[in-house]
């Protein structure tokens, strides 16, 4: 279970450093603007995650094959860029490719520190979400899990699904998979087809885009 949580983690770093790397592009930034960027958004959630936990140290910090993950998934984003021209499409894409691997992670790491399954689901949205959330503040722009599209309820969603099919005893494969399918497949589910939450509009005549 161990190595396959961290091959699921290693995934979910490069996902996200391929992530974060395309959006400083997109942005212009210089190399180096790139990588801090890519490593922002693969460790943001799981750092924020630990600081949560007590007495747990950030990952990233003594498992220091992540940092070269990110590396390398900011090399093959640099490298490959142009073969990677749908940016948005793709940045989606290997978005929510970390948003449901580390949703997953993040809820088995808390229920290996003995917390409650609600606790455990916030636990996992904090590890899905925040990386993208840090990410997008960096790159000046509006946080996408406070946009209309929906980002944390599917990590939500995902959270609740891994919970039961491990309760109803699974094989630890499956567990790990269907969530984590389920958080991409409705999240690109949600971005093609644009669905959303309903907005809270102060003023009737007011334009909800501006809000």
């Amino acid at each position: 279970m161990e190595t396959l949580l961290q091959y699921i983690n290693i995934a979910g770093t490069f996902a996200f450093a391929i992530s974060g790397s395309l959006t400083a592009m997109k942005k212009k930034l210089d190399p180096f603007g790139i990588l801090i960027l890519a490593f922002v958004t693969s460790v943001g959630g799981g750092t924020i995650r630990d600081m949560l936990i007590e007495k747990r140290t950030a990952f990233w910090l003594v498992e220091l094959e992540y940092l070269y993950v990110i590396v390398a998934g900011t090399i093959f984003a640099i490298l490959f860029r142009k073969k990677l021209s749908y940016l948005r499409k793709t940045i989606m894409l290997f978005d929510s490719a970390g948003l449901g691997l580390f949703t997953i992670a993040g809820v088995e790491i808390a229920l290996q520190h003995g917390f409650s399954s609600v606790s455990c689901i916030i636990l996992g949205t904090i590890t899905g979400s925040f990386g993208g959330v840090i990410r997008d503040i960096f790159a000046n722009e509006v946080p996408v899990i406070f946009r209309k599209e929906i980002y944390a309820t599917v990590t939500v969603l995902g959270g609740i699904c891994y919970l039961l099919l491990r309760k109803m005893g699974f094989d630890f494969i499956l567990v790990q998979l269907i969530p984590v399918l389920m958080i991409i497949v409705l999240r690109i589910l949600a971005v093609y087809y644009k669905w959303s939450l309903p907005l809270i509009i102060v003023n009737e005549n007011e334009d909800p885009e501006r809000l």
